[in-house]
């Protein structure tokens, strides 16, 4: 990444629009965030910078200035008139990572810019202000709460038996309010989220002795790419009607999401010994 031109910091042309800067450091923002990919904080800070420039008209309208007269050496020129804090003043980049912290639960923007990397003890003394924003004073959402973590997790990832908790109400509103926000946030970034692959249910039939005793069952499993047969591990006394969780063999996700599960419903058949049996009594 080019850290001396503002336009080539952000990857984007002199001539592009407001709305185009704002959209392009949005997705950058996610992209190079702190919590996702730690170890670029430096690159994030130039982003920053070079958002909080562009994105004000008076200083964009100065820097461009610049340019045109310094070329190569135009940032140089222009970090000799701005601080820091003039830079920062009145930029919204507190708020695109608040709505970032709300939505997908990462660490709250104090937390992010007073650390050593970023900007330290000075961070306190930068003016982020933005629509709805009043005074000098900061305004923080903090990050996403224990609770909707774990509810997160809780939607992607289940345990090898089938649960047989069921969330309450309140928690699967919740959820649902969550995760609509988050793929409002991604719509207006840009952002492509992962998805999980959807769950597959089948049967499986198994003897009366296996059902009883444990053991492994033999079941087809039909996927178009990978057709194969397998051995199921079935735990002992397990009932009719009861499911079986064979993790990552489920549809593939989008965008880098894990595969959903299969899950196999036991049908428990009559054994050859009972057939007889049946015909005989009848």
């Amino acid at each position: 990444m080019d850290q001396k031109d503002y336009y080539k910091i952000l990857g984007v042309s002199a001539d592009a629009s407001a709305d185009e800067i704002k959209k392009t450091y949005r997705k950058l923002a996610f992209q190079y965030h702190p919590d996702r990919n730690p170890g670029n904080e430096d690159m994030m800070k130039e982003l920053n910078e070079a958002y909080a420039v562009l994105s004000d008209q008076q200083k964009r309208r100065e820097y461009d200035s610049y340019r045109q007269s310094y070329g190569y050496f135009a940032r140089d020129r222009f970090r000799q008139t701005y601080t820091e804090q003039d830079i920062f003043r009145d930029s919204d980049i507190n708020r695109v990572f608040e709505e970032l912290s709300r939505a997908f639960g990462f660490s709250s923007p104090e937390d992010i810019f007073s650390r050593k990397n970023f900007y330290g003890d000075q961070f306190r003394t930068f003016q982020f202000r933005g629509p709805g924003f009043t005074g000098r004073g900061f305004f923080f959402f903090g990050p996403m709460s224990k609770t909707y973590q774990d509810m997160m997790r809780a939607s992607q990832h289940q345990t090898k038996e089938v649960p047989t908790y069921r969330p309450s109400l309140v928690s699967r509103i919740l959820l649902k309010g969550l995760q609509a926000f988050q793929k409002h946030v991604a719509k207006k970034y840009g952002l492509a989220l992962p998805e999980r692959g959807e769950d597959i249910e089948d049967q499986i039939k198994i003897t009366p002795e296996l059902a009883s005793a444990g053991g492994k069952g033999r079941y087809h499993y039909a996927k178009p790419d990978n057709p194969r047969d397998l051995f199921i591990k079935i735990p002992p006394g397990i009932k009719e009607g009861q499911k079986i969780r064979l993790k990552g063999l489920g549809k593939d996700g989008n965008n880098g999401g894990e595969t959903g599960d299969l899950y196999l419903k036991v049908k428990i058949g009559i054994s050859f010994f009972e057939r007889i049996r049946n015909v005989f009594m009848k």
